[in-house]
């Protein structure tokens, strides 16, 4: 499962320089495949879209830091644990339900995020 960021986010910006996926935004921050990735140009996502690497896409949430799900691997092949919940301060950096991923999609998100 990715990883989320909970209202009783204080916006402390903690987490957002941990994530080996650059998968954290602040809140209102438009985000791309290509932030902190080596992907480039058209591509073709695990989920069969093709898309630009370099699209904006719009806002998970204004007001607080938000974790993209299409970049999230919960630091699976980078870390033993999600760092962003390890630096989190006020512990608002969850397990997303919505989300569900076995460890072999995670890797597989991060293997196509880091070609």
């Amino acid at each position: 499962m990715a990883i989320t960021i909970t209202d009783e986010c204080i916006n402390c910006g903690a987490c957002e320089p941990e994530c080996p996926n650059n998968a954290i935004y602040e809140g209102g921050a438009e985000w791309k495949y290509s932030d902190g990735t080596s992907l480039k140009g058209m591509l073709t996502t695990l989920d069969g879209d093709e898309i630009d690497a370099d699209h904006a896409f719009a806002p998970v949430n204004i007001d607080v830091y938000f974790i993209s799900h299409d970049k999230c691997t919960e630091c699976v092949g980078f870390h033993d644990e999600p760092q962003c919940a390890a630096v989190c301060p006020v512990d608002c950096c969850v397990d997303d339900p919505d989300y569900r991923e076995s460890e072999e999609e995670l890797l597989a998100k991060k293997n196509f995020l880091h070609l």
